[in-house]
């Protein structure tokens, strides 16, 4: 499923097959997620894309002529040479490729992919459960992990990445308070069966303060919110690689050594300890699976919020 320009749908195509370089996997893909970030691109809000794309950035795939099974997440490749790569923090090299953005990602029967970038998947996960662990679950640990050692901790947007992060959340012990779009009472429901303790609008303060919250859906409007909703020295952190602007607020929201932080990509540290956790929890993955030529409506369903959990597409 290709995309010739953004905001155009995606067109089914029967594309030659990507060859392999040096210290590449030639891959069969077996499923692959649908992100928020490929909303973002299929909307054009992030400008540089690879034209024409296939998009998707959390595939479950199988090394073709060989028995074994590898995840492929958003970040393709870096160059290992510069000040941030460096510095242990190659999510941020200036020279980063990115899967199904500057590379061609998973919504496709075929893929390539790095070597250095691929992750050994845990037992225990069929592609499709896997697929969510990829970015959802990802970039939701490594959110979590900038939380601190928060013990209520507040997720705004209950989607596939918030549903992750609530689990591993309760295994450490934390208290989960989960803010949902008004009205959402299936999704705030949802929220408790994986262990909120409470669960409302995000335009409700919450019952008590936060130690820290972490924002995924993508509206500026929340971080003042947040900042309202935690202590003295609690943390926000913003998940998402895309978000509308934040308007302006008084400087006594921020006051108090609040801070505000972003959350830029992932490492492939993180993906490591992740992967190793997950079964540990262990996490379960909800799912919605749609077959790759509905590509377009799954990408529709989540723009509307429409998805119980995660997104995924069936490949092979």
């Amino acid at each position: 499923m290709v995309l010739d320009q953004p905001g155009r749908p995606l067109r089914e195509a029967d594309l030659p097959e990507p060859k392999a370089g040096a210290g590449e996997l030639f891959l069969r893909v077996l499923a692959c997620g649908v992100c928020r970030t490929d909303l973002h691109i299929f909307d054009g809000e992030l400008p540089r894309p690879k034209l024409p794309l296939v998009l998707g950035h959390q595939i479950v795939a199988e090394v073709v002529n060989e028995r074994r099974r590898v995840g492929v997440p958003w970040l393709g490749w870096t160059d290992g040479e510069c000040r941030y790569c460096r510095a242990d923090l190659e999510n941020l090299c200036d020279r980063a490729q990115f899967t199904g953005y500057d590379r061609d990602g998973g919504y496709a029967q075929y893929a390539v992919a790095n070597e250095r970038y691929c992750f050994a998947l845990p037992d225990g996960y069929a592609e499709l459960q896997a697929a969510p662990l990829l970015c959802a679950g990802l970039i939701g640990y490594r959110a979590l992990r900038f939380a601190g050692d928060a013990e209520t901790l507040g997720l705004y947007g209950f989607g596939a990445s918030a549903h992750i992060v609530a689990q591993v959340a309760r295994h450490e012990g934390r208290r989960v308070f989960a803010f949902t779009r008004t009205g959402d009472s299936e999704g705030q429901a949802f929220a408790r069966e994986l262990g909120a303790e409470w669960a409302g609008s995000s335009e409700e303060r919450p019952p008590e303060e936060l130690d820290a919250a972490i924002i995924f859906a993508p509206v500026g409007t929340l971080v003042p919110a947040a900042l309202l909703a935690v202590r003295k020295a609690g943390v926000v952190v913003c998940a998402g690689i895309h978000m509308t602007d934040i308007p302006s607020f008084p400087y006594e929201y921020l006051w108090g050594e609040r801070v505000i932080r972003t959350v830029a990509n992932l490492t492939r540290r993180d993906g490591e300890e992740f992967l190793a956790l997950a079964p540990r929890v262990p996490v379960r993955t909800e799912l919605e699976a749609f077959p790759l030529e509905d590509a377009n409506l799954a990408l529709q369903r989540l723009r509307h919020g429409e998805i119980h959990g995660a997104a995924v597409l069936r490949i092979a």
